[in-house]
């Protein structure tokens, strides 16, 4: 099972609409990706929808991918507090993640992908090396949230069956 996890809280984000991309794209390969979204998610504490998030969903998974977002040169508060509140060694460790940043800048969260990378790599997760930084995601998206740039789904296609075979 892949889990894609949309890093940010705020609602109807960017980010959300790139990772159903990537679960639409998972799904047309034929494989069972789930979407987690943390918007509306209390993360601060340990709660029965939060254990329910973490026995049903990724304590399972094998392999993340995450799609955040630039806040302030890293990523948002809300995606480090979902791991602060988990349990590491059950959730986390051992496992690989492939990460993906958005930005309406040029940079695509480039940092924030870097930041990330670091927290991973503490809690025992193997980090693909194909990150892939999305800039001026709001060029990319038409009035429906979806991605029209072809060469932005090309990419991200590239990178998920470098993904696969990882």
């Amino acid at each position: 099972m892949y889990t894609i996890i949309s890093g940010t809280n705020r609602p109807n984000s960017k980010s959300l609409h790139i990772a159903r991309l990537y679960q639409q794209l998972l799904t047309q390969r034929g494989l069972d990706a789930r979407l987690l979204s943390l918007e509306g998610l209390n993360v601060l504490v340990r709660n029965p929808v939060f254990e329910e998030i973490e026995r049903e969903l990724l304590i399972p998974t094998l392999r993340f991918i995450f799609v955040s977002p630039e806040y302030n040169g890293s990523i948002p508060g809300v995606l480090k507090c979902l791991f602060d509140i988990s349990d590491i060694d059950r959730a986390w460790r051992g496992k690989k993640a492939l990460l993906t940043g958005v930005s309406s800048g040029r940079a695509g969260n480039l940092r924030g992908m870097e930041h990330l990378t670091g927290i991973l790599n503490y809690m025992k997760v193997t980090v693909h090396h194909n990150k892939l930084p999305i800039s001026l995601v709001h060029t990319l998206l038409n009035a429906d949230g979806e991605v029209e740039d072809l060469r932005t789904v090309d990419v991200i296609n590239v990178q998920l069956d470098e993904f696969l075979e990882f």
